[in-house]
């Protein structure tokens, strides 16, 4: 009888299981002070507007699970806009040609960052900072930072504003992406060993894993999903540009973290990242909703954002701060 009231008490403080209540009290707070916060319409364009989101933050969960980092995913995303709009317009590919090989190049950016850090042993953060700056000023410099792509063909632009089974059309990509990456994470050896690797890089060495090659697949595989969101962001809006996906990044790092998973790597959780996603989305909706905050509502999301990051970095450092304290 006590090990069941310790193992409940155990799930119940479990980081997500406080996470899941506080994203309940949030979608009831605006439920109540919202206008048509509950809607169906409201619903499916919240869950339209944080796929984008949501698919970096999956593919950033097992990165960070590895200790890494990567601050170009919304600079991938913006350069791989810009280059499916020239492959359709200006070289005349079909869509689905002009798709396939922008997830090459996003591969490609992904790679390049793999390559500055497994090779070179370069750290993540400067590596991907610089790519950040690298590969949006591509995007600028491609576009002469004014030029845009629209007029794309209905078939295309069903990715980001059809349904299909009552869900949006995107809405599966995310759904799909999130099983894959859950079954790499959760139920793989293989993907079992990025925590390994978080928790200790030479450990993880000294123990026969071929760290080097996990941690240039999990790069290369954000470079990939990136420029699937890039598609997905381009067929929502109907235009490809040079400032797609300005900011993403930050919203999906604060995904990640808030979700559970250590930015030191290590611990973490895809289930808790997708928990993340949906308190960032219904936060950004909600305040969009509120009469008093509807002037101001990107501005406050931005900032709460910021708030929520930075409480969830200093939850991830109070028990190490307690334990050296206790010792």
């Amino acid at each position: 009888m006590e090990l069941e009231t310790r193992t409940t008490k155990s799930l119940w403080l479990r980081h997500e299981s406080i996470l899941l209540l506080l994203l309940v009290a949030e979608v009831l707070y605006f439920w109540a002070a919202g206008r048509r916060f509950a809607t169906a319409d409201n619903v499916a364009n919240m869950v339209r507007h944080s796929v984008e989101i949501g698919l970096l933050a999956l593919v950033m969960t097992p990165i960070i699970l590895t200790g890494g980092i990567d601050l170009s995913v919304g600079s991938t995303l913006g350069l791989c806009a810009v280059i499916f709009g020239k492959l359709w317009r200006d070289a005349g590919f079909p869509p689905w040609i002009a798709g396939l090989c922008t997830l090459a190049i996003g591969a490609l950016c992904g790679g390049c960052n793999a390559l500055l850090i497994t090779r070179l042993r370069l750290p993540p953060l400067i590596v991907t900072l610089g790519t950040f700056s690298l590969f949006r000023g591509l995007a600028e410099a491609m576009t002469e930072g004014v030029d845009a792509f629209t007029s794309f063909p209905a078939s295309f632009l069903f990715l980001g504003t059809g349904a299909i089974g009552g869900l949006p059309t995107q809405a599966w990509i995310l759904l799909s992406l999130a099983l894959g990456i859950w079954l790499l994470v959760h139920r793989t050896t293989f993907g079992r060993s990025f925590r390994a690797i978080g928790f200790s890089f030479e450990g993880a060495r000294y123990a026969g894993l071929p760290v080097q090659r996990r941690v240039a697949f999990v790069y290369v595989l954000a470079g990939i999903v990136a420029a699937l969101a890039a598609l997905t962001y381009t067929a929502r809006f109907g235009t490809a540009k040079a400032d797609a996906g300005m900011g993403y990044e930050l919203f999906a790092i604060t995904a990640v973290v808030l979700g559970g998973t250590s930015i030191f790597g290590g611990t973490g959780s895809v289930h808790g990242t997708l928990l993340g996603v949906a308190a960032v989305a219904v936060l950004s909706n909600g305040l969009g909703r509120l009469p008093a905050a509807m002037n101001m509502a990107s501005e406050l999301s931005g900032m709460l954002t910021g708030a929520l990051l930075l409480i969830a970095l200093a939850g991830g450092l109070l028990p190490r701060w307690l334990a050296h304290r206790r010792g």
